[in-house]
């Protein structure tokens, strides 16, 4: 039986999380740079980029969520734990691919242009600034939340593992160490 999620989860798992922290943090601090800037504008183009990459990396995520069995949990859980986990990680992947899909169109329905990886990204022909405002609002109402999502989520890793004492953390932590 394998204690731990597959190396190719574990490896999309903390790619994601790298990417997730540099989004937020690009675009936080982008406040930093004058409006209109140089400095300004990459750290735009960089929060766009990493959400589309973060996109690509979810799909593929789902794919191996379906490929591969979760590995156990080990002393087993309370039912209710096993359920608020499953709707928190539920709640996780539709957030990480909503939120790179509802930036996405509104940059599209904004006419903004910018490059994904030096690949020019598509703009309407007709820019609707309604349709745009509301995508951007509703993208960053679902970011606001997802401060709290993921702290939801690292919290409840951290319970299993220092209170509950069960191997809930460990399964996804890289390396070949195989835990009881």
């Amino acid at each position: 039986m394998n204690r731990k999620f597959a190396p190719s989860q574990i490896f999309f798992h903390w790619v994601i999380f790298i990417l997730v922290v540099l989004t937020y943090a690009v675009m936080e601090l982008k406040g930093i740079a004058p409006k209109g800037s140089n400095l300004r504008e990459w750290m735009k183009t960089l929060h766009y980029t990493f959400g589309v990459t973060i996109l690509f990396l979810m799909l593929i995520r789902v794919v191996l969520k379906f490929a591969y069995k979760d590995p156990e949990i080990i002393p087993t859980p309370p039912r209710w734990q096993i359920r608020l986990a499953k709707a928190t990680h539920g709640i996780l992947y539709l957030m990480f691919i909503s939120l790179p899909l509802l930036g996405g169109l509104s940059l599209y329905y904004g006419n903004v242009e910018w490059s994904f990886f030096s690949y020019p990204m598509p703009i309407a022909g007709l820019p609707n600034a309604d349709v745009q405002h509301n995508l951007k609002e509703l993208h960053e109402l679902i970011a606001d939340v997802g401060y709290f999502i993921v702290g939801i989520h690292a919290v409840g890793a951290l319970f299993h593992h220092y209170i509950m004492l069960d191997n809930t953390l460990i399964r996804m932590i890289p390396g070949k160490k195989r835990y009881p």
